[in-house]
């Protein structure tokens, strides 16, 4: 274990080298950060000074099965001994493999894996093979997607400007990509029609998808994009209609269907992948983070027999390259990280353990007026507080919501990032009951200590 004045000149280091993603190394210097991990295991990590802490979110929502998992260092050793890499125009078996896995994993005929190192990129491919599959059926002008207000695809050039989640701050990156159209996201808590049913919520946001191709016109849109249920918004599930209508409306005008896995997949939901709840199969489904646990980087876009066979033959193919795409190191790690999920169970996990992660969060409502809303499935779980419940009204900015939640968090050994008014459950598909009640009481006492700071709760 690094020592407390070792520990100390790490801490400086990182201070005047390290960029860390959305964090600056000021805001870092003043809150004494960046705490930095020497191990893992479950859903727990130790920093340098010896300190455990409960990771809530698995990482980014990542760490699908835990931390400190040998089987995966020990799959990743015998790779690099054996293939570290491979020429131009050649693969290797682990990556074929791999390629089999998820073909035989995926819905319908998903068949046709191309291999990337983030969720980012895997969304960027899907919309670059949206694109080029209408050109090669000869409408060069279906360069339009739409995608959801309140979602997330990614940051790189592109998928930036899809989604447009809160997490994502265009203004320093602008102007936007062209042919980027957002809809409405089927919240129900929150739904932009003012719909006084979930059902209603949801038929009225997937028409709006088809009246947005219809203004836009159909020649002009190439794919929809979205995630089963987004995380931005704090795991909002829309209801049964939802997405059977836009795969109808998808179908019917030619537009390429997009399912962002990204965070759902490989078992976060209590399914294999989020889709399967709707059971309906998109064209296009794009994966990454549970893939390979965040072990290493990998992510892929799966596409259906139907495009995929549109790229075969002659001046056909794809063109598009990315240097790790197939990496084997990472291709024998992912299906390490797969075996563990389906030999334990971790699916299934997350579906039990969530209903009761869910059901100890929904205890707690009455106790608590700041609590909006509980929502989510599986282990894809979310909390949205609100300062008065009658009108769903947030809270002003000098409140400072999401900075004091997590700092009292830390206090109670949580590594726990409140999103402003959303506190977003992600933890690793391996978390256990006692697992759960460790977090909710540290959850219980934050909000009564926040609560009576703010003049409507008191102490327990």
């Amino acid at each position: 274990m690094t020592n407390i004045v070792n520990s100390e000149q790490i801490r400086l280091k990182a201070l005047n080298n390290l960029w860390i993603h959305n964090r600056d190394w000021t805001e870092m210097a003043e809150s004494g950060g960046p705490p930095v991990i020497t191990s893992g295991e479950g859903i727990r990590v130790t920093d340098s000074e010896g300190k455990t802490w409960i990771d809530v979110n698995g990482g980014y929502s990542c760490v699908n099965i835990g931390y400190g998992r040998a089987e995966i260092a020990q799959a990743v050793y015998d790779q690099i001994n054996k293939t570290p890499f491979c020429p131009i125009g050649t693969t290797t078996e682990v990556v074929i493999n791999l390629a089999e896995k998820l073909a035989q994993l995926t819905p319908s005929d998903l068949n046709r894996v191309f291999f990337s190192t983030g969720g980012s990129e895997a969304n960027e491919t899907a919309i670059k093979i949206a694109r080029a599959y209408h050109n090669r059926c000869g409408e060069p002008g279906r360069y339009r997607v739409i995608s959801r207000r309140g979602s997330y695809h990614g940051m790189t050039g592109g998928v930036l400007w899809t989604g447009d989640g809160p997490a994502v701050h265009k203004a320093d990156y602008g102007p936007g990509y062209p042919g980027m159209l957002h809809v409405p996201q089927p919240n129900p808590y929150r739904c932009e029609f003012d719909a006084q049913t979930e059902s209603e919520c949801a038929v009225l946001c997937a028409q709006a998808i088809e009246d947005t191709i219809l203004f836009y016109g159909p020649e002009t849109v190439s794919a929809f994009i979205g995630e089963p249920i987004a995380i931005p918004q704090g795991a909002p599930v829309p209801s049964k209609e939802y997405w059977p209508m836009v795969r109808d409306i998808c179908n019917r005008y030619g537009v390429i269907m997009i399912a962002d896995e990204v965070v759902c997949g490989f078992g976060r939901t209590g399914k294999m992948f989020g889709m399967e709840h709707f059971n309906v199969s998109p064209d296009i489904m794009t994966v990454a983070k549970g893939i390979i646990s965040a072990y290493l980087p990998m992510a892929a876009t799966i596409v259906s027999d139907q495009i995929a066979d549109s790229f075969s033959g002659g001046e056909s193919s794809l063109k598009h390259v990315l240097t790790n795409s197939g990496h084997p190191v990472s291709a024998a790690a992912a299906l390490a990280n797969i075996s563990i999920i389906e030999k334990e169970n971790m699916v299934d996990n997350a579906r039990e353990v969530g209903e009761y992660f869910k059901s100890q969060l929904q205890g707690m409502v009455n106790d608590h007026p700041y609590i909006g809303d509980i929502r989510g499935i599986g282990l894809f779980l979310a909390m949205e507080l609100v300062s008065d419940r009658e009108t769903k009204a947030g809270f002003e900015p000098d409140i400072e919501v999401g900075t004091r939640l997590t700092d009292k968090f830390k206090e109670r050994g949580l590594i726990f990032r409140a999103r402003e008014n959303i506190l977003h459950f992600g933890p690793p598909l391996c978390i256990t009951r006692q697992d759960v009640d460790e977090i909710v009481h540290a959850v219980d006492i934050v909000l009564w200590e926040f609560e009576g700071e703010c003049g409507v709760g008191r102490l327990a």
